[in-house]
Order: C-alpha cells, then structure tokens, then sequence
C-alpha cells in the first residue's frame, strides 16, 4: 500500500508540473511573481538539503547493510572458534596422563588463548551492534529525517499551489484589461492577489522551518556517521588478535621441554649453566598442572632455562614451569632458606 500511495503521490505531482507548464506557455511565467531573491535562495538550499540528506541516509543505511552481514558472519566465526577451544580443552584434560605430556599442555594452552579471543570477538560483534549498526539504523528510520522531508515536501506543495495561483492571477488581470468596468472580474483579481499573498506567506514561513529541520538532520547525519566510522576503526585497530597479548612468552616448545634448548641466552644465562639457586621477586599463579605457583619471597632450585624466557625448577617440593623474569639468581642464600625450598 505505501509502494502505491508514493507512485500516485508521484503522478500527481507530475501532472500538476504539467499543468503549470501548459498554463505559463499561455500566461507566462509565473517565477518573478511566486518567488524573490530571498525565497529562491531558501527554495535551492532546500533542494540541495534534501539531495544531501537523502545521498546520507543511503550511505547510512549501507553501513548498517555491511556491518550487519559482518555481524553475522563473525558470529559463525566465533562459534566455530569457540567449538575449537572446547575442543582444544577437552584433549589436554584427557590426555595430561601420557609421556610427556607437552602436547597436552599446548592444547590447553592453545584452548585458553582461544577461548579468550572467541569472547573478544563475541565483544567486538556486540559492539558494532550496539555502537554503529543501532544508532544508523535509528537515524535512518527515525522520527528527525521524515519529518524534515516531509516539511519539504509540504512546502514544495505550496510553492506549486503558488505558482498556479500566480497565473490565475495574471488571468484574471488580463480579463480586466479586457473589460475595465467590469466589477465582478476586478473582485476575482482581489481574491486570487489575496490568495496568492497568503500562499506565498505560508510559503515563506513554512520554507524556513522545512530548511532548519534540514539542516539540524544533515549536521545530525554527519557528525553520527563521523562518529560511527571511527567507532569502527578504534574497535577494528583494538581486535582480539591485537587485544591478546600475554604479559610472558608462551611456555616452551617440545625441544625446550626435552633437553634440546635454544641457543639463545635470556638475561645472559642459558641452559647450560646447570642448577642454581633464585629468588622470587613477583607472584605467578600456574595456569596449567605442568606450571608451578610462585610467591614473592620464594626461594626455587632452577634446573632449566629455556630460550623463550620460560624456567623450569622445584619449590617447597612441587616442580613446573615458570617465566624466568619472575626470579633472580642469587649466589648466597641462609641455609634455612634452602631447607625452606625442598
């Protein structure tokens, strides 16, 4: 029903154009009577307003279109990655039991890591949702746009029920030239000059409102498209695969685990310095069953430094894994420290 309302809307407005035309080609135009310098100042800046706001709210509408099918396709993203993480987990937990269980651990970890970009991911999709797709779609469909238009609209309606009334004024001035002592055709001029005065008067006040409902929706448009778009390229820039960095280096690779180390040293000290002695200087809480809880004040038997800045020692009779710039080395130590580490 709107589809057919607008297209008969539309032909009428056409016909009426019309109309006019075949009026002026008899009566002339009726421009320099409708219209003055102000008012047609205030009749193109409508024009371009509406060109301008309508090119906006198809812009707007295609963000929202675009954002909407990222939404989607993101949000399959995330399930597929978090049934992945799952998966990852479930395998490190069933499996923690086997020789050397460096595959477990890196399951699990790798589950972790997962897991947490899948949430920041989830995060990110409602963000786009809440903070660029609602508030595009609200101004599109809202209230500010179509009433504006639709002030538009109105005062084009008058504008063109002023020109028509413009020529029947020039058709009945032509009728009492025609006639001089005809009274009842001077009467006619003075209802059609008082008609045309109160269009054009309606005309004006109604084209100044109809240009600041505009003009506040067009600088509406624009600052919250602006706003949108950075929106999107501050979430963009701070996506999970650049939300999620560790504060330490991930635990060691198989060939560290098992005696073959990189040859690079961390802080100056490489595997083959053999055993020592370090205190603790920041807490850590193991994440896995393969690392090793630490406390400040701690004192731990280092047995193995790997190249990726990951230990591996004994405290207070439990062996892990631990990042090695969480102790220091410590060449003299009271024996009832010592005695405190075993």
């Amino acid at each position: 029903m709107d589809a057919i309302r607008k297209k008969a809307t539309r032909l009428r407005e056409q016909v009426a154009k019309q109309q006019q035309a075949v009026l002026k080609q008899f009566y002339g135009s009726s421009e320099n009577i409708v219209t003055d310098d102000f008012e047609l100042h205030q009749h193109q800046k409508l024009e371009k307003l509406f060109t301008s706001t309508r090119t906006a709210k198809h812009y707007q509408r295609d963000l929202v279109r675009g954002v909407e099918g990222y939404i989607v396709t993101g949000s399959k993203q995330v399930e597929i990655g978090t049934k992945l993480s799952e998966d990852s987990r479930k395998y490190g937990v069933d499996n923690t039991c086997t020789s050397g269980n460096i595959l477990a651990k890196a399951a699990l970890d790798y589950a972790r890591a997962r897991s947490q970009i899948e949430k920041e991911r989830g995060n990110l999709l409602k963000a786009f949702g809440a903070q660029v797709a609602e508030p595009l779609r609200a101004m599109v469909m809202g209230a500010p746009l179509e009433d504006a238009r639709h002030l538009t609209q109105r005062y084009d309606k008058i504008r063109q029920e002023a020109e028509a009334q413009a020529i029947e004024v020039s058709r009945r001035q032509q009728k009492v030239r025609e006639a001089p002592g005809n009274v009842d055709n001077s009467l006619k001029v003075e209802a059609a000059e008082s008609r045309l005065m109160e269009l054009k008067s309606n005309m004006s006040i109604l084209g100044k409102e109809a240009v600041a409902a505009m003009s506040a929706v067009e600088a509406q448009q624009q600052r919250l498209t602006l706003q949108r778009l950075f929106t999107m390229m501050i979430s963009v820039s701070s996506s999970p695969a650049s939300l999620i960095e560790p504060d330490i280096a991930p635990p060691p690779t198989y060939e560290e685990a098992n005696g073959i180390f990189s040859s690079n040293p961390v802080n100056g000290l490489t595997d083959s310095m053999g055993y020592f002695l370090a205190e603790v200087i920041q807490s850590y809480q193991a994440e896995t069953n393969v690392e090793l809880n630490l406390s400040v004040g701690d004192y731990v038997v280092v047995r193995k430094v790997s190249g990726n800045g990951w230990a591996e020692g004994e405290c207070k009779g439990k062996a892990g894994w631990f990042p090695y710039g969480y102790i220091e080395r410590r060449d003299r130590v009271l024996a009832s420290k010592i005695a405190e580490v075993f």
